[in-house]
């Protein structure tokens, strides 16, 4: 599957939060299993961490970022709900499983959300699209 160009940003964060490549949109695209990346996408050929040190600090943003999200909107409710006597407890009891168990369910999408945002901001270079065309080619992009 040849793509040359990128689609827009929002349609590229869509696919990044459904584990699809943000850039063909390919299904499980860098996934063999929940946790178990690929070194490329199976549709496009595309290298998930393209060569850049750091790519997974990127990655480990986005998951601080929803994960501490979530836990201020879980508060904000909580709040909310219970005001004016706020239950401090039962708050403290959801942050605190929002805060174990939200990095751990979107690990995997947190990944390809970055790639998204990483596309957007830098565009393929031409080295990196004859690339994933030659893994294409050779069968190296395909599951294992």
């Amino acid at each position: 599957m040849a793509v040359t160009q990128n689609p827009g940003l929002i349609r590229m964060l869509l696919r990044g939060a459904f584990r699809r490549c943000p850039h063909c949109g390919g299904k499980g695209a860098f996934f063999d299993g929940w946790y178990k990346r690929g070194e490329r996408c199976h549709t496009c050929g595309l290298l998930w961490e393209r060569k850049l040190e750091g790519f997974e600090l990127g990655s480990m943003t986005i998951n601080v970022i929803l994960t501490f999200g979530t836990m201020l909107i879980a508060m904000g409710i909580g709040v909310i709900f219970s005001y004016p006597d706020v239950a401090i407890l039962p708050i403290l009891g959801v942050i605190i499983a929002v805060a174990v168990i939200m990095p751990v369910i979107i690990f995997p999408m947190t990944y390809s959300i970055w790639l998204a945002i990483d596309l957007f901001m830098r565009k393929l270079e031409p080295e990196e699209l004859a690339d994933a065309a030659a893994a294409v080619a050779s069968g190296a992009a395909r599951r294992k």
